[in-house]
């Protein structure tokens, strides 16, 4: 009997970090692997492109739960996941990340007393401002197997009292993914259709409600983008908030004015890998972002106070700037015409996780499955 495992997407971000665990089951049969997107982005570019760019197989129930706030989308991601639980009476639940469906979906698992896997556990930005900080506190402390990307989190988790045994170092699921992907992405013609010349540009991607949801804050960085663009073209494929609140608060029109910046919609995962590992630096405030560039030996500027992923600072290829615009600039300025650093991954971060992930849960899951059979 093949032990049943609903795993759960729900951002772009998860898109990525399921790929490779949806081929790794693949590998084997002890599991019967069952995928639901809760359709918490459900935008063409942000999810269906992906699905098909990164091979991920249909997934067996949509919720498509929409937009809405926190709680409305956190409500009804539960409401529609708990009848996912009723039908399918699986043996666990697999959760990955920190979005809104991560910390659905375990309450509801764990209420339904359904084992609950966390993948990419115990990161920690410290700033419970954060959506994200509250959303990944709350599922590690109702998981019962945990997979960390990074020494940090392990020792984050057993500083806050979980077993050990229960704790494990596994590696990025993102960079597998980066990795099995990143020879396919030197086909993408993103930057002729763009008109940009390789290491003569850089990419911007502003999503966090710390800048976007703030004017003040999207002033102070277009300030910024003031200085950079005029030496530097900077593209940003524009997350659809983004694009929304820049309206909203009147700045569109200062925006536009910049020569030098290059407004796109969101674009599939192979043009923006090819976009970034082509680029002078990355500009960001998003979590895998970080990441990636730290593989791709890519500079980044990460617009936030704070980061969960520590060990991208210990590469010495992403740094902390915030909103702030002299130590964006300056930060800039530091980089510009640095030479792209050689590539220091960190341990583990070498294509390799989902295989890791599969062996802990066929070591740890599968022979209470026999019993129960």
């Amino acid at each position: 009997m093949s032990y049943k495992i609903v795993n759960v997407v729900g951002a772009r971000p998860n898109f990525m970090k399921i790929a490779p665990l949806m081929a790794a089951y693949r590998r084997t049969t002890d599991f019967e692997p069952l995928l639901v997107h809760t359709g918490q982005h459900y935008d063409e570019k942000m999810s269906d492109l992906f699905f098909r760019q990164l091979g991920i197989p249909e997934p067996d129930t949509n919720l498509g739960v929409g937009s809405g706030s926190h709680a409305q989308q956190t409500a009804q991601i539960m409401v529609g996941f708990e009848e996912v639980i009723r039908e399918h009476q699986p043996d666990a639940v697999l959760v990955v990340g920190d979005v809104n469906s991560t910390i659905a979906c375990g309450l509801v698992a764990v209420k339904r007393g359904v084992k609950l896997i966390h993948v990419e556990a115990g990161l920690r930005s410290r700033d419970r401002s954060m959506p994200e900080e509250i959303n990944r506190l709350l599922t590690d402390a109702i998981s019962d197997l945990l997979f960390c990307t990074e020494q940090s989190g392990v020792d984050n988790l057993i500083q806050e009292g979980v077993d050990a045994d229960r704790v494990f170092l596994v590696g990025n699921l993102m960079i597998d993914t980066l990795l099995a992907n990143v020879d396919r992405a030197k086909a993408s013609t993103v930057l002729d259709d763009l008109g940009l010349e390789e290491d003569r540009y850089a990419v911007l991607t502003l999503h966090r409600p710390s800048n976007v949801d703030d004017p003040s804050a999207m002033a102070r960085i277009l300030d910024a983008l003031e200085v950079i663009q005029a030496e530097l073209s900077v593209v940003c494929p524009m997350h659809p908030r983004t694009r929304k609140n820049i309206e909203a608060f009147g700045l569109t029109s200062r925006l536009e004015a910049m020569p030098g910046i290059r407004l796109i919609d969101p674009v599939g995962y192979l043009d923006f890998l090819k976009l970034m590992s082509s680029a002078r630096l990355v500009l960001s405030d998003s979590g895998g972002i970080q990441e990636e560039t730290t593989i791709l030996g890519v500079p980044c500027l990460t617009l936030r106070e704070n980061t969960e992923r520590p060990v991208t600072l210990d590469r010495r290829g992403n740094r902390l700037v915030g909103n702030d615009k002299g130590a964006i600039v300056g930060a800039y300025q530091d980089v510009r015409d640095l030479p792209k650093d050689g590539v220091d991954p960190p341990p583990m971060w070498d294509g390799k996780a989902a295989d890791r992930i599969v062996e802990v849960l066929q070591s740890h899951l599968l022979e209470p499955a026999a019993v129960r059979a």
